[in-house]
């Protein structure tokens, strides 16, 4: 769902909703949750998220050779102004490629957590993206599948 503020109506002038943002919330909860579900009946090493995983996961070890998909997301670091700066131009290569791609969501700030209020950031959908492709891809969520097929024996 794309939310534009109506013409004439400065963004910065007005207030946030409350509608705007329980709309908001109820989006990224479906979104956590069915990626949840997904991982837990699929093992992350085996799940493509998009048709453009390999570009992704190639350019994110490019432009973010430091990243830890095993470590603790430094939300202070990401959110910095050079942080921003650097995400916006990893972002903006994919916003004529992937649906979505700027649309609010959050991540967990490390694989071994579940979600839950202490363990996630707001992000945006390319971060989210890359993140999770990198922790897929070295088999950091496969846990999730593994816990919940144990449960349901």
């Amino acid at each position: 769902m794309s939310l534009s503020a109506p013409a004439g109506l400065n963004a910065e002038d007005t207030d946030n909703s409350e509608q705007i943002e329980q709309a908001f919330a109820v989006k990224v909860v479906q979104h956590i949750e069915t990626y949840w579900k997904i991982l837990e009946k699929v093992p992350g090493s085996k799940l493509r998220l998009t048709k453009y995983d390999d570009e992704i996961y190639e350019h994110f070890k490019k432009e973010f050779p430091d990243f830890d998909p095993k470590a603790t997301i430094d939300e202070e670091e990401m959110k910095s102004k050079d942080g921003k700066e650097h995400w916006r131009k990893f972002i903006m290569a994919y916003e004529k490629k992937v649906d979505d791609y700027n649309y609010g969501t959050v991540i967990r700030t490390n694989p071994k957590f579940e979600y839950g209020e202490k363990e996630t950031i707001f992000a945006v959908r390319m971060q989210f993206y890359a993140i999770e492709i990198a922790r897929n891809r070295e088999g950091l969520n496969d846990w999730i599948h593994e816990k919940a097929q144990s449960e349901s024996r």
